[in-house]
This record gives C-alpha cells, structure tokens and sequence, in this order.
C-alpha cells in the first residue's frame, strides 16, 4: 500500500521523500515497480481512468457515493467501498462546500405567517410544497443575488431569478417562473423565510391566486428551511469560481448549474441517488 501511494504521488512529491516519511527503501520502491503488474491492479487502474471521468463530468463535486451510483447506472459491476478505496489511492476528492451569505431581512412590519410545514420535508406528491429563499452571489461587480423555489418532493428548482436588487420582486419572478413552468392542481404551501421579500403585500396576493397557503419559518431558524438551505451550500460548493468578474457571468453559471446539471443529472442521496428530473420521470 506504501508504495502503491508513492506511485500515485510521484508526479507531486519527490520519491525519496515519500519514501523517508512512509519508512521504505527507494531500492524497494523500483524493486516493486519493476515486478509483473497483477491483474487485480491492471483491474484497479482501469477502474481509476472511469472514477476520473465520472468526477471529472461532476465538476470535481462528487466523492465516492455518488461516484459509485454514477458508475453502476453505467453498468459496472463494483463495490462501493473499493470506489472509496480507489478515490483515496489516487487522491480524488469531492471539492468542499463554502458557507454562503444569509439574506434574511425579518426586520420590517409585514405580518409573519405561520410554520405550516413544521419540517415536514417529504410531500407525498409533486407540487404539494414548494420552499423559497435568497441568497448571494459575489462578483467584481458586487452582488448578485439569486431567488429559487424548489419542489420539496423532487428538491427540483422549478422556478429561479437573478437581481442585483434583493427585493421583493426578486422573490416575484422566481416564483412566476415555477408557476409556469409546473401544473399546479391543487391547494399547495408554499414555505420561506420571514424575509420582507415573501412577506410582502404583493407577493402573498401572487400565493392567493396559486391557491397557495404562505407558511414561515421561525424566526431565527435555519433548519425550519433546510432543504433550500442545503442547496445553497451545495451550490456555493460547487460552482467554479470563488468571485465571479461579472453579473452576467455569474448569471450564465447558474442557468448552467441549474438548468444542465442540478436538474437534470446531479445525484441526490434523498433520491436515491437520482437526479431530480429522472426522480420525477421514475415514479411518474
């Protein structure tokens, strides 16, 4: 396994060091490397090239589960503890998650709604509840902010805006797009924050002609929100760029993100590992 490691590494680090600090000859690194490549090894390697094209297509975001589910649903035949064994071998991690900005603006005189969801974050049907909320982006330009609505049954992003502007119609255009985009046929909640952007006049008279009931988090309570609270952090995980040049550019990064990777092929471990839109089309 020493040497093993040393090979994966030697492009990066010097051999006699590695060899020092791992408390093996140099002599028996080359020894070992000049021995017959074992079938199970050559099997090992080839196995390694398919787990850096799956996290490359990832964008360097999945680690060994979603590796694993990725490499099964292509037909191979492999478990999920030797992916991780392999990730670990070849140095191959899932880039970590940064914290993102908290935009809630509770101070102001709109009234706050009660908590209908009570953390109930597994709807039985689609539609049935949809949860909101804002956050921020940094660009040279300064912040761009970006309003979603996500499907708690599928956690889809079935409606989204970008403003410079945090404001409430901000909050207005996301969920314009989801109302658009979905087929709402029923009484349905609609959750958030007590931010002043979906506490507005105008944005609960919007809920009223969906025929949807506005339900709050606690003030103060992140976890009253966390399926949206988690997409946020996974996305500021996962976009490319720490601060992004422009607006626009940040704007084309998420239709990016959203539109060809979140939705359509992003494994999610609450969905058993499929994405969003192949989670719908399955139990349709």
């Amino acid at each position: 396994m020493k040497f093993a490691c040393i090979r994966a590494e030697k492009a990066h680090f010097p051999v006699a060091m590695m060899c020092r600090q791992l408390g093996v000859s140099k002599s028996g690194f080359y020894a070992w490397l000049r021995r017959p490549v074992s079938a199970r090894r050559r099997q090992d390697d080839a196995l390694i090239a398919l787990i850096r094209s799956v996290h490359a297509s990832s964008r360097g975001t999945y680690g060994s589960p979603r590796v694993h589910a990725e490499l099964r649903a292509q037909g191979r035949r492999v478990g999920r503890k030797r992916v991780a064994r392999l990730m670990r071998e070849a140095s191959i991690r899932a880039r970590k998650r940064r914290r993102y900005v908290n935009t809630t603006d509770s101070n102001h005189t709109f009234p706050a709604a009660p908590n209908l969801l009570a953390r109930d974050f597994d709807p039985k049907r689609p539609d049935e509840v949809w949860a909101s909320d804002i956050t921020g982006i940094p660009t040279k330009e300064g912040w761009l902010y970006l309003a979603v609505v996500l499907d708690l049954y599928s956690r889809r992003v079935v409606g989204w805006a970008t403003s410079a502007r945090m404001d409430a119609q901000l909050a207005l255009d996301s969920l314009r797009m989801a109302s658009e985009r979905r087929d709402l046929r029923g009484p349905a909640i609609h959750h958030s924050d007590q931010g002043s952007q979906y506490a507005s006049d105008s944005f609960r008279h919007f809920l009223r002609t969906l025929n949807m009931a506005c339900s709050m988090s606690r003030r103060a309570n992140c976890w009253d929100n966390a399926v949206v609270e988690s997409f946020f952090a996974t996305l500021k995980g996962e976009l490319n760029e720490e601060v992004f040049p422009t607006r626009g550019a940040a704007r084309s990064a998420l239709f990016e993100y959203i539109e060809t990777w979140y939705n359509p092929r992003r494994r999610h471990s609450h969905l058993g590992y499929l994405s969003p839109t192949q989670y719908e089309a399955a139990v349709a």
